[in-house]
């Protein structure tokens, strides 16, 4: 079973389980003032193309209660459509689960802080680089946890 879990955002956060588990963060802001708003989009779609051997995607799932900034909704509505579209395009598919699930999960706490995840993820023996890897790699172990007996 190999998963890919994300936590999109412009420093987007993955965890892929195939053999074993790697990890990382990918930073996919603008290269240059010049660049179009697109530019955020055709990294991500072209840094996907690297699991095309995925079994199942999960994404972090996101509900600002508070309105939050329109661009970053934009920004991960728009992530999101690129792992739909990968998803459905290669037959992959693909589910989400929200924020305080994954952290309760991970540390007994829906309302986990940043520096809660890091810590747990050192704890389970990884070496995140920043909260954005720790909770792909949060989410990866949930989705093992819900879905690898079932795929």
């Amino acid at each position: 079973m190999r998963i890919l879990a994300l936590d999109i955002a412009t420093k987007c956060g993955w965890a892929y389980k195939d053999k074993r588990i790697k990890s990382g963060t990918i930073d996919l802001k603008k290269d240059t003032h010049f660049d179009g708003a697109g530019v955020v989009f055709l990294k991500f779609e072209r840094w996907l193309q690297r699991f095309l051997e995925a079994d199942l995607i999960i994404v972090e799932g996101v509900i600002k209660q508070d309105g939050g900034q329109i661009a970053q909704q934009r920004r991960y509505g728009g992530l999101l459509a690129i792992v739909q579209k990968f998803g459905d395009k290669h037959s992959i598919p693909y589910t989400a689960e929200g924020v305080s699930t994954i952290k309760k999960f991970w540390t007994g706490s829906g309302k986990a802080s940043k520096e809660l995840m890091v810590e747990t993820a050192r704890e389970k023996g990884f070496n995140p680089r920043d909260d954005n890897e720790a909770d792909a790699l949060a989410l990866l172990h949930l989705a093992i946890d819900l879905y690898e007996d079932l795929l």
